[in-house]
């Protein structure tokens, strides 16, 4: 059985939208729907049993973040397979099924598997990643260098926005917008369950660093794919707190991998600088060309 974990908060509609989805598309696997409210302000979680009666209904008293959500959610969990799906994606074919087929026939070296992600308008997400590095960097700041390399090769190198998501690959990290692996994995973690230490972003590749020190690799599957809307707000000021907050994961991140080390202070150098150049180069096409680029 898969246990499909959702969280909302104050995204009422959203959510019954994905729930809804998760009903109709799924057929060949055996699931269940735990819904955790993380003490929603705009709605009564309780509505959500009007329309989906037979869904488990946690309601958590304050909002604690998508980690201690969706370690509420599992505990609960019934199912030997646990999906870790977002209440902003929408299912237009049978996802689940198809990877917890993956996965249980897998010989013990996936940890996290994934699915390919599209936005609403059909454009592909980039969710199969590669751990940030010194080297990665560089090599992103001669992407010209990039293409002359052959496709397959320079995706598999490098994944994030080089992979076109057209094949089936391993990778060190996957996004949590459909976030599935085996339950029992848990049970190798220090805690027994996934860390908490982010109140939201970071937390996928944290625990997919995490899940890789115990000698596993996250999975990409291409044959399947969902909707991901994902429709961050365009407005300047806010991209760019949420760039700060996404640069701050990163290093962190990065000192848990690596330590205060003199490779750490390498690469929070060029990779603050780089991330910031680009995001001032995509506001400025935003202003000049009306152009959003992703």
């Amino acid at each position: 059985m898969v246990s499909v974990i959702i969280i909302n908060y104050n995204t009422f509609q959203l959510t019954c939208d994905c729930i809804r989805s998760v009903r109709s598309a799924t057929k060949d696997v055996d699931y269940e729907i735990i819904l955790v409210d993380n003490a929603s302000t705009t709605d009564d979680a309780d509505q959500f049993l009007s329309y989906f009666p037979d869904i488990k209904l946690i309601k958590s008293q304050t909002n604690d973040g998508f980690a201690k959500g969706n370690n509420r959610g599992i505990s609960h969990a019934s199912g030997d397979i646990i999906l870790l799906l977002n209440s902003d994606t929408v299912l237009t074919e049978d996802s689940i099924s198809i990877a917890a087929n993956y996965l249980a026939n897998d010989a013990g070296n996936i940890s996290v598997l994934t699915t390919h992600l599209t936005y609403a308008d059909g454009v592909y997400q980039h969710n199969a990643r590669a751990f940030r590095s010194i080297r990665n960097e560089f090599l992103d700041l001669c992407r010209p260098l990039l293409k002359l390399m052959p496709y397959r090769r320079r995706a598999t190198l490098m994944l994030n926005q080089y992979f076109n998501g057209d094949f089936d690959t391993r990778c060190d990290w996957v996004s949590g917008a459909f976030f599935m692996f085996k339950k029992d994995l848990l049970n190798s973690l220090p805690q027994q369950k996934l860390d908490e230490r982010f109140f939201m972003y970071g937390e996928d590749q944290l625990w997919c660093y995490q899940f890789s020190k115990l000698g596993y690799r996250c999975c990409f599957l291409a044959g399947t794919h969902l909707v991901h809307i994902a429709n961050a707000s365009t407005e300047p000021r806010k991209q760019l707190k949420l760039l700060t907050t996404i640069i701050s994961r990163e290093l962190e991140i990065m000192r848990y991998r690596k330590g205060t080390s003199l490779y750490y202070y390498i690469f929070a150098a060029i990779f603050t600088a780089k991330e910031r150049a680009r995001y001032y180069i995509k506001l400025a096409s935003q202003k000049i060309f009306r152009y959003r680029i992703r």
